[in-house]
């Protein structure tokens, strides 16, 4: 990937004029926003090939700043690419055709409104820090991804992300009451945060998930709970895969509505809880309960009377706990050569195990695979997800391998009939196969970011649309 890497003379002093200070050209700060955490980009990064460079990195710190950046690029047909914490794992964020990377974090601002049960928050605050402000005022919103350290609520909305606690909270999607965005030609549109309303389709869902491609997401607000009252932790030793499944589909059918559910193959039970005797060489389950304390006694009964498996204690998740967010691996195996990464794909429960064993199949069938693991992660009334595990040695290119693999994976789960991405987004690995996932409906999102974006600015090549 190339790029020109200087602004035209013109353009470079209007953004300062605007920006003052907080513009950079320097080739430190563009080589630092030259990719986010894909794994493979690590591999070209080791060989000296950078991903992409941009022209610039600017840091606006209100939606007026980034209103008067944006109809500069229009007006100069300069491509702009929006940063958030840097933490997708998908390219996403790559300045593919140089132009402008728009870091949102000095915009995190936060406004609480207590009697709505609602947080009014701008896009480049910090996960982390808005849960721990949310804490300290006696809520939670109930979003734990394990990008939570570093990533942004821009970023959550824009890769329609989801959280450890998803199934008591739900996904991003389901905490968005209204969000304020920039448009491609610069133009603020604010949809407001009604409890509920008919008026007409809900444009805000047309930029949850949108990856930076139909304008800059500025500010949202978001669903609220108070903090827990009671959290009660659980774990269980099953036999087989198809036992746990079948044990936490019975659980929700009941109407219970667990936070955190996560079911770990007999590999990845070996990976992660290699301490525990009791637990090797089974499928091992954990499960944390959280909220009212009459409801969440209610919910451990209904566990009790339906999981079937060996109850082993509180030891299993307090180490789940413990060890949650770390995201060493990737970075740690690739100067050893290893191709890492990790797959997250939906299914629904009636073929679940068809999608869970094709897609273990296919990863180790090519050459040069290590192991290939997965746990379930995410669960619905309707289905579940599945994040599946990759490591290998190749023998030749990386990044051959890496694709032959990410193929396979993706060919399978849409021959099974699952979806090609549950949480992490589309970006631009997955990019290939969105049309095969969306089918008919592929030709309505281009019409619709040609429509919005007819000079193609806003992350051009992302998700190839």
């Amino acid at each position: 990937m190339k790029s020109n890497h200087e602004l035209p003379s013109d353009v470079l002093k209007h953004l300062i004029s605007i920006l003052g200070n907080r513009i950079s050209t320097k080739d430190v700060d563009l080589l630092s926003y030259s990719r986010d955490y894909w794994p493979i980009t690590l591999h070209w990064m080791l060989k000296g090939k950078i991903p992409a460079l941009a022209r610039a990195i600017v840091w606006p710190k209100n939606t007026k700043e980034v209103q008067e950046v944006v109809k500069i690029a229009y007006e100069n047909d300069i491509p702009i690419y929006t940063y958030g914490g840097g933490s997708g794992v998908l390219g996403g964020a790559i300045p593919e055709q140089g132009g402008i990377v728009v870091d949102m974090k000095k915009m995190r601002s936060i406004k609480l409104h207590e009697e709505n049960l609602l947080v009014e928050v701008e896009a480049g605050t910090n996960g982390y820090y808005l849960e721990k402000y949310l804490n300290k005022k006696g809520y939670t919103l109930g979003h734990f991804p394990q990008s939570l350290y570093p990533s942004t609520i821009g970023g959550w909305i824009a890769t329609k992300a989801t959280g450890q606690f998803s199934t008591k909270y739900g996904g991003i999607e389901d905490m968005v009451l209204g969000l304020e965005a920039v448009l491609p030609w610069g133009d603020v549109v604010t949809l407001k945060p009604h409890v509920r309303s008919a008026t007409g389709p809900d444009l805000k869902t047309l930029f949850i998930g949108s990856e930076g491609i139909l304008g800059i997401i500025t500010k949202a607000w978001l669903k609220i709970w108070p903090y827990p009252e009671k959290r009660i932790l659980l774990s269980f030793a099953s036999e087989t895969l198809e036992e746990a499944l079948d044990s936490v589909n019975r659980i929700l059918k009941r109407g219970a509505r667990p936070a955190v559910v996560r079911i770990y193959d007999v590999v990845e039970t070996k990976r992660h809880f290699y301490k525990f005797d009791e637990v090797y060489g089974k499928i091992a389950t954990i499960i944390i309960l959280e909220g009212d304390s009459k409801l969440v006694e209610a919910e451990k009964q209904i566990i009790e009377e339906e999981f079937k498996g060996k109850a082993l204690g509180e030891d299993l998740v307090k180490h789940w706990l413990e060890t949650r967010f770390n995201v060493k691996e990737a970075s740690e195996f690739a100067p050893l050569g290893v191709v890492f990464d990790t797959i997250e794909v939906s299914i629904h429960w009636n073929k679940a195990i068809k999608l869970y064993r094709s897609l273990i199949n296919v990863m180790r069938s090519v050459k040069g695979t290590l192991f290939a693991s997965a746990h379930a992660s995410h669960f619905y009334p309707q289905g579940v997800c599945f994040y599946f595990t990759f490591a290998g040695i190749p023998k030749g290119d990386p990044t051959e391998y890496y694709n032959k693999v990410w193929d396979a994976a993706m060919k399978t789960t849409l021959e099974v009939g699952g979806a090609i991405s549950h949480h992490h987004g589309i970006g631009r690995q997955r990019g290939k196969w969105l049309k095969e996932d969306l089918g008919p409906a592929f030709e309505v999102l281009k019409r619709v970011k040609n429509a919005l974006d007819e000079k193609k600015i806003m992350n051009p090549r992302n998700m190839e649309v």
